[in-house]
């Protein structure tokens, strides 16, 4: 295990992205897991906090293995790995089903999250696109064809771990990858944590209330941040 928690992680990602505080980036975390990870980058760069909405399709029977994933936009961003699909012999009735479900729960998290909130505009500015971890990629993949969509000037991945040939994949579609740990066949991101519990659409939206109120009233010089 390489790290206590998110937030440990979020805290050892930050030191690893200082370089880019004097780009005014903006930081967009993948919920839920991404976000107690990116609020700490957030922290440390002082720099805004917004969601970038991606889903999982999960294979039949084997949920946490990545068949592809869903992005929030319009239209929505979607990717299956059809080399994947065709050797598990996925049906297209399934793959149909399951984007459709993942997109309803798209559209349900942003109202949760969001509250009819629009999305912080990214164009020209130095966007850092964080989830806890990168197994596959599947939903980095999408993450980032969305986020690159918006017309950022650089377009940062960042992860505390990832698995090298999924990041070797995801390399054209970033201007930089920065990653703590990259293991060698690494499986569940789980197994990096020592607390890996599912974070809830309660922390969530606390944490983006959090960093809401630092970047609106930023702490008096001398005075510590709470």
């Amino acid at each position: 295990m390489s790290f206590t928690d998110r937030s440990d992680a979020g805290r050892r990602l930050a030191a690893r992205l200082r370089h880019l505080q004097g780009d005014r980036p903006i930081v967009l975390a993948l919920p839920r897991g991404g976000v107690p990870v990116a609020f700490e980058i957030a922290r440390e760069l002082k720099a805004p906090l917004d969601l970038l909405l991606v889903r999982k399709i999960g294979a039949p029977r084997q949920p946490e293995l990545a068949l592809g994933a869903v992005a929030d936009g319009t239209p929505p961003q979607i990717f299956i790995d059809r080399e994947m699909a065709a050797a598990l012999a996925v049906p297209q009735a399934y793959v149909e089903q399951e984007t459709a479900r993942q997109l309803a729960e798209l559209e349900r998290r942003r109202i949760a999250y969001c509250a009819g909130r629009p999305p912080i505009e990214i164009a020209g500015r130095t966007a850092i696109v964080v989830d806890d971890g990168i197994a596959t990629g599947a939903t980095m993949r999408v993450a980032l064809i969305a986020a690159r969509q918006r017309g950022p000037s650089r377009l940062v991945l960042a992860a505390p771990v990832g698995a090298p040939e999924a990041l070797a994949q995801l390399g054209p579609l970033a201007d930089e990858i920065v990653c703590v740990e990259t293991p060698r066949g690494l499986g569940a991101i789980g197994s990096c944590y020592a607390d890996f519990h599912q974070a809830g659409d309660a922390e969530v939206t606390d944490l983006l209330a959090r960093a809401a109120r630092a970047i609106s009233s930023p702490p008096a010089p001398g005075c510590p941040e709470s």
